[in-house]
């Protein structure tokens, strides 16, 4: 069984250049700043939205809240090598959004669920918006 690296790819160049383009555009950096700021929200949520007494629900928001941020902190300075992460942040958002109705107890409270789907559904469009960068048309203009 033959193994192909990356680095041994004809066009690497010329993808680590057009990642670079992507992501050192005005909108991939407004991604990558908005998805930190609901990543720390998401963290931060027990308590600023008062349901830390839930504490199943409150550690769960705390670390999807920081694996979240962790995800999508490195996207804008090395995307050729992170972008799969974005996807994982995909799965983040949107298990924030099903978390009160599926984490153990009665934590589906309405402060739960505003919180969860609002703050999951806006990580969720960030998340998809990053992975979508690698698709965008090879002649982004940096």
């Amino acid at each position: 069984m033959t193994t192909h690296s990356i680095e041994h790819h004809p066009d690497l160049a010329e993808m680590r250049s057009r990642f670079e383009r992507v992501t050192s555009t005005p909108a991939a950096q407004a991604v990558e700043a908005l998805a930190l700021i609901t990543g720390l929200y998401l963290a931060a949520s027990p308590w600023i939205a008062g349901f830390s007494g839930l504490s199943s629900l409150a550690i769960n928001n705390l670390i999807a809240g920081l694996a979240y941020c962790l995800c999508m902190s490195g996207l804008g300075s090395a995307y050729e090598r992170t972008h799969a992460m974005a996807w994982t942040a995909v799965a983040i958002g949107a298990w924030t959004i099903v978390a009160p109705w599926v984490i153990a107890g009665d934590v589906s409270t309405t402060r739960t669920v505003v919180s969860n789907v609002i703050a999951g559904g806006v990580a969720l469009c960030l998340a998809l918006a990053m992975a979508g960068m690698a698709g965008r048309n090879r002649t982004v203009s940096g």
